[in-house]
């Protein structure tokens, strides 16, 4: 009894658990998050130097880590350099312990008789703390040409670390991080035709100025010549019932993609959705009311990720209070509805409505019998 039920077991793990050699996996160019899976290589090493170039693009861009990094060892690499450049100067004036001095001799700097005194001189110097107890004596025109060229330089690093750190704040990436779609995309009907929908939610009461959305569909073509192109990029048109441009963006909006015989989507059906190879990327762009700075936020769904037959849930609903309620709970629920299987089917019984929508306005019934003659004029009338 027990060898039976193990054996059972056994057989009903291998039919749930899918061997890793057959698991499907999808890569996506536009994770859900929005950002790009996409590596360069073979680039050319004199490329490299437009990265130089255009430095305030690449400090900007470059991860928080590699910032912090370049924040501490500017600072204290420039005060290490000057540190030397003082301590040379102590060493050849003679002002350090155990040089032989000629009586009446006249220090360059007061206190800084070793590379540790040397180095917080340097300090003191470029963040201007100034203790007093090191400084120039200003017989030496040498310390006050190093002095001005250190302050100067120490201004610098202070605008453009302040800069780079200020940018990466401000940067328009972190803005969209509190817009968000909905997890996965329906199919169903709408206003009489068979749409696509997505949602989108600003999580900010502050709006975005000039909203507008779009899509990208992502696949794999091949042209009557027998090329093939990857990531072959066709739009898709998103409106919402006010249009698609300058969306009021102060709530959550429901997006519908109508698939008619221009819609890439036209030959697809219940069935054959799941076994599709694209991507539909949707993008949104708008201008951040605050900051009035541009953003785009992007996210992407494969098939598996679209539902045929469903219907998100309501989100919208008033209290007592006259204030209007959004319930994120539901956000990306949603709840089987009826469907056409098929953009055919759909047309098909549409077409078959409007044909006994036709016949229903006839009036009375048509009689098979009756036969239409026609009345001469010869015919003699009899008169009463």
């Amino acid at each position: 009894m027990v060898s039976v039920s193990s054996s059972r077991m056994l057989q009903l793990l291998q039919g749930y658990i899918q061997p890793a050699g057959h698991r499907t996996h999808k890569n996506r160019l536009v994770t859900k998050d929005g950002r790009c899976n996409i590596e360069f290589g073979n680039i050319e090493y004199s490329n490299h130097f437009a990265y130089l170039v255009d430095f305030w693009t690449t400090f900007v861009e470059i991860r928080w880590r590699f910032v912090l990094l370049l924040f501490v060892a500017s600072f204290t690499g420039s005060w290490f350099i000057f540190s030397l450049l003082w301590y040379w100067i102590a060493k050849r004036n003679g002002d350090l312990p155990g040089q032989n001095r000629t009586d009446g001799h006249v220090q360059c700097i007061d206190n800084v008789y070793s590379l540790t005194t040397a180095f917080l001189y340097s300090l003191e110097t470029q963040t201007t703390i100034g203790y007093g107890g090191r400084a120039l004596t200003g017989h030496c025109a040498g310390t006050v040409a190093l002095i001005i060229i250190q302050s100067l330089i120490g201004v610098f690093i202070n605008c453009f670390m302040c800069g780079v750190i200020l940018a990466k704040i401000s940067l328009p990436k972190k803005r969209a991080k509190t817009v968000t779609f909905s997890n996965t995309a329906v199919i169903c009907l709408k206003k009489g035709s068979l749409c696509l929908l997505i949602r989108v939610a600003n999580l900010r009461k502050t709006l975005l100025i000039g909203s507008q959305i779009y899509g990208k569909l992502l696949r794999t073509t091949t042209t009557p010549d027998g090329e093939t192109i990857i990531l072959d990029q066709v739009d898709i048109d998103f409106v919402v019932d006010a249009g698609k441009d300058n969306l009021f963006f102060v709530c959550p909006l429901t997006l519908y993609h109508v698939i008619n015989r221009s819609s890439p989507f036209y030959e697809l059906s219940a069935d054959t959705l799941p076994q599709q190879d694209f991507e539909l990327v949707v993008f949104l762009d708008g201008t951040a009311e605050s900051t009035s700075s541009s953003c785009q936020v992007r996210t992407s769904y494969i098939p598996q990720e679209i539902l045929w037959g469903y219907s998100f849930l309501p989100i919208i609903s008033r209290s007592k209070t006259g204030k209007y309620h959004v319930d994120f709970s539901n956000f990306s629920k949603s709840v089987r509805v009826t469907t056409p299987h098929c953009v055919h089917c759909f047309e098909t019984d549409a077409d078959q409505r409007n044909h006994n929508s036709h016949n229903q306005q006839k009036m009375g019934i048509d009689n098979l019998g009756f036969q239409v003659i026609d009345i001469h004029s010869s015919v003699d009338i009899t008169r009463m």
